[in-house]
């Protein structure tokens, strides 16, 4: 009784415990059987939130499922699973007294999600985007893109999804899950797609990474295992984004409340844009001339702190596109599906190795696997030295340089990694 409950997806195992109590049922059969749904004041059964971590966790012990017809689909996202639908309470007596019962239903599972993502051919020019768009696939690297309005940083962001490898099924369950505690179920036909959350930067905390009294997840634990786009990055509430900081190395987030607490996985890959200036036009290579000072610069800056900037693993300039580029009536560039390939085979190659994506290596993890040859370890302590960076930034640059390696098939991490892995801190201290 001292556990919090909220909803109604308890209406129907507290009525059968009634029912067997007052002996209506026979409540020899109960233990065999899950119990979920709400009941309508006529009997009928109705769906309930939050059905697939109930199905995971039946499946875990061993019972089968009963529960209202509406929910069905989403449970059969879970394999090996017995599943009983039923559409009213008398059909769950009818069941359980023998005189009428439920065949279990065999839903097929879901079909591999179609691949339909924005193509990355579509954006003009941007070569240098691209490639960084490339490398934060193969690796789940954050980035950051830094650029005037209108020069395709929003494009770029959406086509990310389009480059990353398909969901596992392990994957796939687990993003639902987290889904289905949030206020829409999974869509079956979107199972294996990784999700692509992009909140407004109106967004409050507690819309970001969940809460309210019975706690939520939020943005960042939508975005699990897929990607959290923030645009506009500096025009967020500053204290709505050093929230990110703890998810982005832990990749979970712990909501406490007075009641209780909820811990919410989070390992998203963030992408994050921002203009130079709040004008937009600070450096534009157009011609159009920065209204701001310099000390409006420093404030508009100053909105996103050094210690997030510092667990960002990639920060680069998107610059305006030519208008010669503009006016091409066909792609320009590599389609999605060539770089998608490329990205797969390193994703490949690094699960093998540890199990985990670039991003997710720890310091030691780093000292164990990735190898340095003589003259990039030269370089990066040059840059360490020149750059003044920190040891965060140091193990970002070679996580960068090993999943750059890894795109080439390269045995080991060479100078030409490591130098283009620095590149992409633009905003390290001395460069900016």
């Amino acid at each position: 009784a001292d556990l919090p409950k909220e909803g109604g997806r308890f209406d129907l195992p507290i009525a059968l415990g009634i029912l067997a109590a007052s002996g209506q049922i026979d409540g020899r059969r109960l233990d065999a059987y899950e119990w979920v749904g709400e009941l309508a004041l006529s009997g009928a059964l109705r769906p309930a939130r939050g059905i697939l971590p109930v199905a995971l966790a039946a499946r875990a012990a061993g019972r089968s499922l009963l529960l209202p017809h509406g929910n069905a689909s989403e449970a059969a996202l879970v394999r090996d699973l017995p599943l009983y639908p039923a559409g009213h309470l008398l059909e769950v007596c009818g069941h359980l007294n023998g005189t009428a019962p439920i065949a279990p239903r065999d839903l097929p599972a879901p079909p591999p999600s179609p691949t339909d993502a924005p193509d990355l051919a579509d954006v003009r020019g941007q070569s240098h985007a691209k490639r960084a768009l490339e490398i934060a696939a193969a690796g789940g690297h954050s980035l950051l893109m830094i650029g005037p309005p209108g020069t395709g940083k929003s494009m770029l962001a959406g086509r990310l999804p389009g480059l990353l490898p398909p969901m596992s099924e392990a994957e796939a369950l687990e993003t639902a899950a987290v889904v289905s505690l949030g206020l829409d179920p999974p869509d079956p036909r979107h199972f294996y797609r990784r999700p692509f959350r992009a909140p407004h930067h109106s967004a409050s905390a507690a819309a970001l990474v969940g809460g309210t009294g019975h706690p939520r997840p939020g943005e960042i634990s939508l975005a699990h295992n897929g990607v959290l786009f923030l645009d506009e990055l500096p025009e967020f509430n500053r204290h709505v984004l050093e929230v990110l900081r703890e998810p982005l190395e832990t990749g979970r987030i712990l909501i406490s409340r007075a009641a209780r607490k909820v811990e919410f996985p989070a390992r998203f890959q963030l992408v994050a844009a921002m203009n130079p200036c709040p004008c937009g036009y600070l450096g534009d290579a157009r011609g159009a001339v920065c209204s701001c000072t310099p000390d409006q610069i420093a404030r508009y800056r100053a909105r996103v702190s050094g210690p997030l900037l510092d667990r960002i693993d990639m920060q680069i300039e998107v610059p305006a596109v030519p208008a010669d580029l503009l006016g091409r009536g066909r792609p320009d560039g590599e389609r999605s599906a060539l770089v998608r390939d490329r990205v797969a085979a390193a994703r490949h190659r690094q699960l093998e190795r540890q199990g985990l994506p670039n991003a997710g290596l720890t310091s030691t993890d780093l000292d164990e696997r990735a190898r340095l040859d003589t003259a990039g370890l030269t370089l990066l302590r040059r840059a360490v030295d020149r750059l003044r960076l920190s040891a965060r930034a140091y193990h970002r640059i070679i996580r960068l340089a090993l999943t750059i390696a890894d795109l080439e098939g390269a045995g080991s991490i060479q100078a030409a990694h490591v130098a283009e892995a620095v590149g992409y801190r633009r905003l390290d201290r001395g460069v900016a």
